[in-house]
């Protein structure tokens, strides 16, 4: 009887600090839907992969390819990001397994919005 508690226990807590570590972590496959500068909407996809000490966040919208690098911790998340000459900033914050924040281009003076839902 003990043995099984023992075993239960442990099964217990590794659970808990994989879904701890996944709570505070960007990596995985996102859905986004975002507000452009402009007001217009858009959707896509992004991935986050964790490169050393950084991420690599590559975003697919509307056929569009966008790669960024970005660093942060369980909290936020910065990228800088390029696309067809196009360059970026975007800070996104954690709410809860998904991300939301804000992003510009190069020289803007407007800011769009963007969500990632976890898929």
């Amino acid at each position: 009887m003990m043995m099984v508690r023992s075993a239960t226990t442990a099964v217990a807590a590794i659970l808990l600090m994989v879904s701890a570590a996944r709570a505070g972590d960007p990596v995985g496959a996102y859905k986004v839907e975002g507000r452009n500068p402009d007001k217009s909407s858009y959707s896509g996809t992004a991935t986050v992969e964790k490169t050393g000490e950084t991420y690599k966040v590559t975003w697919d919208i509307g056929g569009a390819v966008y790669v960024g690098t970005g660093i942060g911790d369980k909290n936020f998340l910065a990228v800088s990001y390029k696309s067809a000459g196009q360059a970026g900033l975007a800070l996104y914050g954690e709410e809860g397994e998904n991300w939301a924040g804000v992003w510009t281009y190069h020289n803007s003076r407007k800011v769009g919005a963007e969500k990632w839902t976890r898929q």
